[in-house]
């Protein structure tokens, strides 16, 4: 690699100075070699070269020569720093400079780019957990504030628990624990405020409801008012196919089950022997996928709950007849657009299908174990139509999160997700709604659309055939010195990168690998092929982690991210690295090369 090269210095023992050459990424071998192919040996590349590049490598055959010329110039412009060019084409280091900007050169698209006239069921949808809280699940604060943050990351649903506060008021809070409550009112302007500035598609407000039919009255008075026209009323208990994505645009759906009276008995706590113990904390990394399964052990102790279910509040309690529900707030129910609930019965009968009625179901995340082990068929026919919406066990007491794929793979179109929590889980459901845009709706892929589904190809077996492979090259990384103290990683030298990559998806397909250690380098070079075969490319993830080695403890974080494989671009892209958190860092970036074969 060449690049400036300058003399970097460490404190050591106090006393001594030990000095490490920085260098400035410069073009790797990948990056000439394409560069020289396409410039035909010459030392510029012209507009109209870039655009052939990109077609050829990228397979971007609708990238205009206008389009080219635009990415040229703005490369002048950042580089040279001049309004008006003498020349209109790019040398290495601009070419360079190019595929490593984040922002010229994405690994994904951000447009829309699904067909969004589907019922509003055939998408997976971008959903929170308990939206008003801002840590844990006993003692944080509740507030309007999370769910800001999460519709503007792009969640389309969020959820409210709504208690009495007094006689003649509602506030939002999480049950009976020391969570300080927030005023609805305050919730509910947040959700006006916020919910299309980042996508125009429907968000859908779940509703846990603690009310007496005074204050459900009280509360669809608000409702009405604050969004007006932005309500949209649906009678699914009488329809046989719920409207689109495109359809419903900038409109704000409320689900949750018909009213029922105030009963204290529904303030119970979950009587589930599968639920007790608390979760470990989790560490900056959090959980691989697989640990985050439940042990055969855990799912025997689910199965007394199988016949009443052991829903969340939501769930729990039911109305005696519906007639008994309207007479007591028939404007509460007016605004239900998606109706939740279950039927008398077992697990089996709540997954029944109802060609008249369209609803929504609430299974915890072990319930959903133990229905996809039992029922995988139904859980799929069941989610063709109606909605199917998982939340975390009730022992995630630190919202912590669990593995999104199983539900996924079953169709389940609401993965609630405690949004303020971080790790790999979180970041997996990050990766999954980077698709399609980022607009919060994932088209379903067609195998769990199929209505003549037995269940049996949604967990391919070890010797399954892959339909798809994709090859990733991680080729060098840079930025962390502009977006991290000289010092955070190590205090006496330069860090020690390498970088995990892989992928989640269906069990057959997941795999981790990493590349060697690259010592006392802020700009690594790893030149480092993998290969994965894909039996269900369409619903794996690309996973990226950046670990700096320490000899003596856990590896330091060096950034992640997680990439729809069905929504990669390829040839050589850069590849921007997020925080813990999923904030994207201003600077810290891969360099990597994706092929389709």
């Amino acid at each position: 690699m060449e690049g400036k090269r300058e003399m970097g210095s460490y404190k050591f023992c106090l006393i001594f100075t030990r000095k490490f050459r920085m260098t400035e990424s410069g073009p790797v071998a990948d990056v000439r070699e394409l560069f020289e192919k396409y410039a035909d040996g010459e030392a510029h590349m012209s507009p109209e070269q870039l655009q052939k590049l990109m077609a050829e490598e990228g397979g971007e055959r609708e990238t205009s020569l206008e389009e080219a010329e635009r990415i040229v110039d703005e490369v002048l412009r950042r580089r040279h720093h001049i309004a008006k060019f003498t020349r209109r084409n790019l040398t290495l280091d601009d070419f360079n400079y190019y595929l490593f900007s984040t922002d010229l050169n994405p690994p994904i698209g951000d447009q829309v780019h699904q067909n969004m006239d589907a019922p509003l069921s055939h998408y997976f949808i971008y959903t929170g957990h308990n939206s008003y809280l801002t840590g844990n699940q006993l003692s944080s604060n509740c507030s309007d504030l999370p769910i800001a943050d999460a519709l503007r990351r792009g969640v389309r649903v969020v959820e409210l628990d709504l208690w009495p506060r007094g006689t003649d008021d509602v506030c939002v809070k999480h049950g009976r624990t020391l969570t300080k409550e927030v005023k609805l009112g305050k919730c509910l302007d947040s959700i006006k405020a916020n919910a299309f500035v980042t996508s125009k598609y429907p968000v859908i407000i779940t509703l846990e409801d603690h009310l007496t039919p005074k204050l459900q009255f009280k509360v669809a008075k608000m409702i009405t008012q604050t969004f007006g026209d932005m309500l949209y009323y649906h009678d699914s208990e009488s329809c046989q196919e719920f409207p689109s994505p495109e359809e419903l645009k900038e409109k704000i759906l409320i689900s949750t089950k018909p009213p029922k009276e105030y009963l204290e008995a529904n303030d119970a706590k979950e009587k589930d022997s599968g639920e007790k113990g608390k979760d470990s904390d989790e560490d900056v990394w959090g959980k691989e996928p697989e640990d985050l399964i439940s042990t055969q052990s855990d799912l025997e102790k689910v199965t007394s709950s199988v016949n009443d279910l052991s829903q969340d509040d939501e769930e729990r309690g039911s109305c005696e007849s519906d007639t008994s529900c309207q007479l007591q707030a028939p404007e509460y129910k007016r605004l239900i657009a998606i109706h939740a609930g279950k039927p008398k019965g077992g697990l089996r009968m709540a997954l029944k299908v109802d060609p008249n009625k369209i609803r929504r179901l609430s299974l915890s995340e072990q319930l959903l174990e133990k229905a996809v082990a039992s029922y995988g068929a139904d859980v799929i026919r069941f989610t063709q139509k109606n909605f199917l919406r998982i939340y975390p066990k009730g022992t995630r007491f630190n919202s912590s999160n669990y593995k999104p794929q199983i539900g996924w793979m079953s169709g389940a179109q609401m993965i609630a997700f405690n949004m303020q929590g971080y790790g790999r889980a979180l970041w997996l459901m990050e990766g999954m709604f980077r698709a399609n845009g980022g607009c919060g709706y994932v088209k379903k892929p067609d195998f769990l659309m199929d209505a003549g589904s037995n269940g049996q190809g949604f967990y391919p077996k070890d010797n399954s055939c892959p339909k798809k492979t994709l090859k990733v090259k991680v080729l060098m990384g840079d930025g962390w010195l502009l977006d991290f103290k000289k010092t955070h990683f190590d205090s006496y030298s330069p860090p020690d990168f390498f970088v995990r990559v892989g992928i989640a998806g269906a069990p057959v397909d997941e795999v981790m690998e990493k590349t060697k250690i690259e010592y006392d380098t802020w700009t690594p070079i790893w030149n480092k092929e993998f290969t994965f075969p894909l039996a269900v490319p369409e619903l794996a993830l690309l996973r990226v982690e950046v670990h700096e080695h320490d000899i003596n403890e856990k590896d330091d974080f060096g950034g992640q991210t997680c990439l729809p494989v069905s929504e990669i671009r390829q040839g050589i892209r850069a590849v921007p690295l997020f925080n813990r958190k999923g904030v994207k860092y201003s600077s810290t970036r891969l360099l990597m090369r994706f092929e389709f074969v």
